[in-house]
């Protein structure tokens, strides 16, 4: 969130996903190649000289780059990765069957952005763990997917850092949550 109370004050608000920051860090932000560094680490018990995983914070640049909802920071030299396309693991929430080529709401972090299913590689059976072939995705099913959306977002792969890469698909007509997944690449 952009913090402007003030014409004096301009923080990004947000939490910090992994690792630390401190005042004085050099930052990267995504998408694209900004970089500038952390003038101010502001919290509700005032300012702080480093804020680690967890924590709520408004931070202030030294510059005054242009960053919007969903953008993420991040040490110049460990960038996160952008990209319009991503193998999934996916468990569908919906009694409507998951249908390759219909059009979602993808969530990831603060980021909502138009989504597709293009293709089902196969479905996971949970006892066994055996691939099956697989048209669609019924309620409860878990599957591996190729998700494309409409422009290139930043992220992680789940297993790196869960909160850049887990999302959820939500239908665009009800609005309703109808799966979850992870970003595997």
């Amino acid at each position: 969130w952009v913090n402007r109370p003030n014409l004096d004050f301009r923080g990004f608000a947000g939490t910090v996903s992994s690792g630390s920051v401190k005042r004085g860090d050099l930052v990267r932000i995504s998408p694209g190649s900004r970089t500038s560094r952390i003038a101010r680490i502001v919290t509700s018990e005032g300012d702080i000289d480093t804020a680690i995983a967890d924590q709520s914070v408004t931070l202030t640049l030294t510059d005054e780059i242009d960053v919007a909802r969903g953008d993420l920071l991040s040490p110049p030299d460990a960038p996160p990765g952008l990209s319009d396309q991503f193998e999934v693991t996916l468990v569908w929430m919906s009694e409507q069957p998951m249908l390759p080529g219909r059009s979602y709401w993808l969530k990831i972090g603060t980021r909502t952005v138009s989504a597709t299913v293009t293709d089902l590689k196969y479905a996971v059976n949970v006892n066994t763990l055996e691939h099956i072939a697989a048209k669609t995705l019924d309620l409860n099913g878990i599957g591996i997917c190729n998700v494309a959306v409409a422009q290139p977002i930043p992220f992680d792969a789940y297993t790196d850092n869960r909160e850049t890469g887990g999302f959820i698909l939500i239908d665009r007509l009800t609005n309703a949550t109808v799966g979850a997944g992870m970003i595997l690449f």
